[in-house]
């Protein structure tokens, strides 16, 4: 099928507002504006960039992502709530193209036990407030929370409404990951043929992979008449996650002999997207994750690497290059020069400035100079490493005691915005000294939920790389701090400290938007 026949689909990316949802990867503002940039520069159609009303800086980074973006159009999301659709109209109000994506629950279980609405009365705040969204914006997105489990009557009831009332795509979602790909296909199918002004809007499916079909269904949508599919870098998203944007975008462009449609993502920029959302999010990608996974170009069966090496195609449906994966993995060393390691960084998929090329090569020489092989994973460690340390909060030093006879100790300085401290710390273990000591430094009352370690590469001298989550006992939010080293206790010490530091930037962000709102209420009183 030539590309003239093939049907457009609009690709809705809301990484930088479903999948910041997920518990603990909230991202830092300029984070957001890098991942926005390359979103739009790889041809993401629409880039949801947050929840405006849901805080002073969401409603930046939604603003800022506005103002810069060169061609995709930005949406903000908005609750059937007039403010809501107010704050989301002002953010984006400054972009070339702007989106208000308003939503609204429809099933029973959401009417009876969250909306405590009758259906009439949610027809009537579909209506009035998609209209008021309208008014303020010519491209609204109306979504109708749970479709899935939404009676169809009662479903093409509330689309025809919306439509009605201005919405210009219609979003049914499979909120809770609960629908199979006939089950969602049919309802998109049954929707556009019983809506009598369905053919005024474009229907998008937004799908949920609680059951590890999100991927499928949004597929399945397509076939049921959907023309956008709402999805993430990497999957990314509340519980389970969403449909993963770079699986639909190769899907789509391996199976075009089934799968008749065509997007305007350059897939080579899929990888480097991966890696950045994977370093600001601290969500590490699963090995085996497919498109963008360490292990989905790597062969260590016999079998396989014998037909590899006669014809590549015999264990591979996509080039590795497609996606934007180098071949070579052992080239760097000790050795190595600037040049050579800003052309790997390039093909790892960083784009980076003078200065963070430069911080990066002192760690890696320093890296080579204790490990004898570099490999590209190693170097996405490191680099990924010094991106999430904080710039207030940074491990100088650590000597730990350990062993049979204990008790095991650490000694640890940090270097607390510009000024190093040192303490000594004992616990049950050199992990639990090394964290005692950082809590001695840095005293805090979160709650550690995951310690977690694996090589990056194989081999005694690989690095380690460590996950670890805190839960803040004053909130309840969940944030992750990831680093990696060839010793596993500095590995632990960093990614500790990393994890610290984002608790303190979300308290010092609250009480500058308390601060605000003080000043706020002053102002009004004068």
């Amino acid at each position: 099928m030539t590309s003239a026949t093939k049907d457009r689909i609009v690709i809705f990316d809301t990484t930088l507002r479903d999948g910041e949802q997920s518990p603990g990867a909230t991202m830092s503002f300029e984070e957001k504006l890098e991942i926005a940039d390359l979103l739009d520069a790889m041809g993401v159609d629409v880039i949801e960039a947050g929840f405006p009303i849901a805080s002073d800086g969401d409603f930046e980074a939604v603003h800022a992502i506005a103002k810069r973006l060169k061609t995709s159009i930005v949406a903000g999301l908005a609750r059937a709530i007039p403010a809501d659709i107010d704050r989301a109209a002002e953010a984006v109000r400054v972009a070339r193209r702007g989106r208000i994506h308003t939503f609204v629950s429809t099933s029973p279980i959401h009417l009876a036990h969250q909306m405590r609405k009758t259906e009439d009365q949610v027809i009537e705040i579909i209506a009035a407030t998609v209209e008021r969204a309208r008014n303020l914006i010519d491209d609204v997105e109306w979504s109708a929370m749970d479709a899935t489990r939404t009676p169809i009557d009662y479903l093409c009831r509330c689309v025809e409404t919306a439509i009605r009332a201005g919405a210009t795509t219609i979003n049914l979602p499979d909120t809770v990951g609960y629908a199979t790909p006939d089950e969602y296909q049919a309802m998109f199918r049954a929707v556009r043929e019983r809506v009598p002004n369905a053919d005024k809007a474009v229907f998008s499916a937004h799908c949920h992979d609680d059951l590890g079909l999100a991927v499928a269904n949004s597929l399945a949508g397509l076939a049921g008449g959907a023309r956008q599919i709402e999805c993430t870098i990497n999957g990314l998203g509340e519980r389970a996650g969403n449909a993963a944007l770079e699986e639909i975008v190769m899907a789509l462009k391996t199976r075009g002999d089934s799968l008749p449609w065509e997007c305007g993502i350059d897939t080579r920029m899929l990888m480097r997207a991966s890696k950045l959302v994977s370093a600001a999010s601290s969500f590490p990608v699963q090995f085996n994750k497919a498109i963008v996974g360490r292990n989905a170009f790597a062969h260590e069966s016999g079998i396989h690497q014998d037909g590899m090496l006669k014809n590549q195609q015999t264990y591979e449906i996509m080039t590795p290059e497609s996606v934007g994966v180098q071949k070579t993995s052992l080239v760097m060393g000790k050795h190595s020069g600037r040049a050579a390691f800003k052309d790997k960084l390039r093909q790892l998929g960083y784009e980076f400035g003078d200065n963070q090329i430069e911080d990066a090569f002192v760690r890696f020489k320093a890296l080579a100079d204790r490990k004898k092989h570099i490999y590209d994973e190693d170097i996405e460690a490191l680099v990924d490493d010094g991106i999430a340390q904080s710039d207030r909060l940074k491990v100088r030093a650590l000597t730990v005691i350990a062993g049979t006879m204990g008790p095991q100790s650490a000694t640890l300085t940090l270097d607390v915005a510009g000024h190093h401290q040192t303490v000594q710390a004992t616990g049950n273990g050199p992990v639990d000294a090394t964290f005692n000591a950082i809590k001695a430094i840095v005293p805090h009352d979160a709650k550690l939920l995951l310690y977690q370690v694996h090589a990056v590469t194989e081999g005694t001298d690989a690095q380690a790389e460590v996950s670890v989550r805190l839960e803040d006992a004053a909130t309840g939010r969940q944030v992750t701090g990831r680093s990696a080293d060839p010793d596993t206790l500095v590995a632990s010490a960093k990614a500790y400290v990393a994890a610290v530091g984002r608790i303190q930037q979300m308290a010092a962000s609250k009480r500058l938007h308390a601060q605000h709102s003080d000043q706020v209420k002053v102002d009004e009183q004068v």
